[in-house]
């Protein structure tokens, strides 16, 4: 009976040990330009300290916020490259690259979290990713930067007009800066690790971004009004360069989408409790902060209308409805 025992144990550790998963040691460098202690930083730590875990500290994972390792683009090229293994980004920016993503961008469109949740989370989201091994990419999840509001040292902007003359940041997009030259402002493309000196110098008037990461920036020291046009959702995708990807087991896939995937509730939670807190430190600082009236953005929304039709042209028609008719808009 005892031989029996043993044995049946011995069965049931061999049984248990084929089901465990494999992971093999890997060091994985992950990269933004966001600053630490801004959502997608926190997001970053969270999936390092979880992969670690989860991988019995085999997978480790080294985070460099802060644009250390470079601006969003030349970081992408290093993702691709090789060089290094992960990095998340505003999605909209892949615009570049895949030209569906631009719709990302899309202005004034994106207002219910809820909805862009589960829009992200589901067939548009894989329509999207689907897109990018062809990029030497792979994308994990959709985290998220925030809602964008504008800045600038000149004046309060609480009408279209306001923003006439402006010269203002923009992202390294044409999509922006199509959209900039609408509203009548000066869109000057800068990667992220050089908005603070230009604000500082004056090379640009103002930039526009989500207010936590403002305040991690302290734009509020080189800027003095703060407008809530809540122009733009930023969603961030995670990414993972192919050719690394391609080194792992299926194990070791599986654990970094799960996490990814996992991390994506709380990083967003974190974002969302993130911006009214920020807007009030900023304001406490000494920022002027501003509101704009309904109709004003109705009028800044039309005015950049033409410019969203020309993009919409040239993305998938399915995606573009998809889209829409998850927000429950009216199509372009």
């Amino acid at each position: 009976m005892k031989k029996q025992l043993t044995a049946l144990a011995a069965l049931l550790l061999a049984s248990s040990l084929s089901f465990a998963a494999e992971y093999n040691s890997h060091t994985i460098k992950f990269a933004a330009t966001s600053p630490k202690g801004t959502p997608p930083a926190i997001g970053m730590a969270l999936f390092a300290k979880k992969v670690s875990e989860r991988s019995g500290g085999k997978i480790k994972v080294r985070t460099f916020p802060n644009g250390v390792l470079g601006g969003d683009v030349q970081v992408l090229s290093s993702l691709q490259g090789g060089v290094i293994e992960m990095m998340t980004w505003n999605a909209g920016l892949m615009l570049n690259h895949v030209t569906d993503f631009g719709i990302l961008d899309f202005p004034f469109l994106y207002t219910d979290t809820a909805k862009v949740d589960a829009m992200l989370d589901g067939e548009v989201g894989k329509m999207l990713t689907d897109q990018l091994p062809e990029q030497k990419l792979v994308g994990l999840a959709f985290w998220e930067l925030g809602v964008r509001n504008l800045t600038n040292n000149k004046r309060p902007v609480e009408k279209l007009e306001d923003i006439a003359g402006l010269k203002i940041r923009a992202q390294q997009s044409p999509l922006f800066l199509d959209v900039w030259r609408a509203l009548g402002a000066n869109p000057t493309p800068l990667p992220f690790t050089e908005v603070h000196t230009a604000l500082e110098t004056g090379t640009v008037d103002g930039q526009e971004n989500p207010a936590a990461l403002i305040l991690a920036s302290k734009f509020n020291e080189v800027q003095k009004y703060m407008s809530l046009t809540r122009h733009n959702y930023n969603p961030q995708i995670v990414l993972i360069g192919k050719t690394f990807w391609d080194t792992l087991n299926d194990d070791e896939k599986k654990l970094l989408t799960d996490v990814a995937m996992e991390v994506r509730l709380e990083q967003r939670k974190i974002s969302r409790e993130a911006d009214s807190k920020a807007i009030a430190e900023l304001e406490a600082s000494g920022m002027q902060v501003n509101k704009v009236s309904d109709a004003e953005i109705a009028r800044i929304q039309e005015t950049v209308r033409p410019v969203v039709d020309k993009y919409a042209a040239k993305i998938n028609p399915e995606l573009v409805k998809k889209v829409y008719e998850s927000m429950d808009a009216a199509q372009p």
